[in-house]
């Protein structure tokens, strides 16, 4: 039995068609619980997709997707939707099986990252490793539900491929693309600008040239300001502008097009939300008083939350790990930005999973099964704890917001910031050869 799961998870034909239908059973589930049962399979936030689809193509002189109530999104996203204004339930469904393809086609992005030459893995073992992406019920029933999460999937995927891939303009798009879709992926600029040095771009630089070598003191200013100079590469211009040209021309047309509330509803907002509803963070117990009792304080929780997390996410782990792993550095900081985020939902977790196959071959978790299984099961239990105090409060009607749903909040958040410092300890493993670097 093991054998035959291994075979057919080590070529990509199996893999794929089992992936594609259990996405398909999924959807077709999620229409007759739907249809039968009082709770809902489909995400609400795929009836404010759909609505704001209807809004922007409805002949309304002032057609906007931001007529929708909590539409924070860009308009793309509505584009995307079209079909969904169509009559019949499998038009409705359109979108949730856009999401779904994008789970497969970032999984099939994994397979060429991992057989491409940053990591030179077997297709079989390639396959294998991409399942637990593909193959991952957690991953299929969010997209099956109606989240866009697997559109970012596809998005980040592709820009890891494209920079290792050495081409530039193409990264830069990916870039400015994905920062405008869903702000956070702007948080990979930085790693990727650092990582893009001479050496990995194939050239070597005068001052690496001069690294190791005994210098005068006369000649440090000079060497200082060649490794100044050095860090200006054509490549790290190009990703720059072509990134900021993509970004600012999509913002430009959207502005245009549907004026302020574009900027309000798709940036602005999430600079002082303060959504407190299935929120796992440690932030949610104050964000819901803040919500319930607004503050006059100038300088507001939820305007300044995001400084430990940028620190971590923009700063710090570059910093340590980009010229050692990319993709491990990638995860890291993903995994940073959502634990330390303010807001935390179930469908940020594919924000970071989908690097999961790129990071485990060589990591600490599959080196030592017993530390893997141990956050594992740390991890789900902390989240299901938090799960049963949500159930308690909104379905039952208990108030569990003190100790409960706090204590349980907090839990979450020390795993998770335990499983963070696993990652980035293994960041001095060699991708190539899983050997700690000096």
């Amino acid at each position: 039995m093991a054998s035959r799961i291994t075979s057919l998870l080590s070529s990509p034909l199996p893999l794929f068609t089992s992936a594609t239908l259990l996405r398909a059973v999924m959807l077709l589930y999620g229409l007759w619980q739907d249809a039968n049962s009082p709770l809902k399979y489909t995400d609400i936030d795929y009836l404010v997709f759909t609505d704001a689809a209807r809004f922007t193509f409805s002949p309304s002189a002032s057609a906007s997707p931001y007529t929708r109530e909590t539409y924070r999104y860009t308009p793309l996203l509505a584009w995307l939707l079209y079909p969904t204004t169509w009559s019949g339930t499998f038009w409705f469904s359109f979108g949730k099986a856009l999401f779904a393809a994008a789970d497969l086609l970032a999984g099939y992005l994994i397979i060429q990252v991992l057989r491409g030459p940053y990591v030179r893995m077997s297709t079989d073992r390639a396959c294998r490793y991409a399942s637990i992406w593909l193959m991952n019920p957690m991953v299929a029933t969010i997209s099956t539900r109606g989240s866009s999460e697997g559109l970012l999937g596809v998005l980040v995927m592709a820009l890891l491929w494209a920079v290792l891939e050495k081409r530039v303009a193409l990264s830069g798009v990916l870039l400015g693309l994905g920062v405008h879709f869903k702000i956070y992926p702007f948080i990979y600029a930085s790693t990727i600008v650092w990582w893009m040095d001479g050496e990995q771009m194939g050239r070597k630089t005068e001052a690496r040239q001069q690294k190791g070598k005994q210098v005068r003191n006369a000649d440090q200013i000079a060497v200082l300001m060649n490794e100044a100079m050095a860090f200006i590469t054509p490549e790290r211009v190009t990703l720059t502008l072509v990134s900021l040209a993509t970004f600012i021309g999509l913002n430009l047309v959207m502005y245009a097009l549907y004026g302020a509330p574009f900027l309000v509803h798709t940036f602005l907002h999430h600079v002082t939300r303060i959504d407190h509803r299935h929120n796992f963070s440690p932030y949610n117990i104050l964000l819901y008083l803040n919500s319930a009792t607004p503050s006059s304080a100038s300088l507001k929780v939820e305007s300044v939350a995001f400084l430990p997390q940028l620190l971590l996410s923009t700063i710090l782990i570059p910093l340590v790990g980009a010229k050692k792993d990319l993709p491990t550095t990638m995860l890291a900081q993903t995994f940073a930005f959502v634990t330390f985020n303010k807001v935390c939902t179930s469908q940020y977790f594919l924000w970071y999973m989908v690097f999961l196959p790129l990071y485990l071959p060589n990591s600490s978790l599959l080196q030592s099964p017993r530390l893997g299984l141990s956050a594992l099961a740390l991890w789900v239990a902390t989240q299901g704890l938090w799960l049963q105090q949500a159930y308690n409060l909104e379905f039952l009607g208990l108030s569990t917001f003190v100790p409960g749903l706090w204590v349980a909040s907090l839990a979450f958040f020390l795993v998770n910031s335990w499983i963070l410092g696993i990652i980035i300890d293994d960041l001095g493993i060699s991708p190539e050869r899983g050997i700690k670097n000096d």
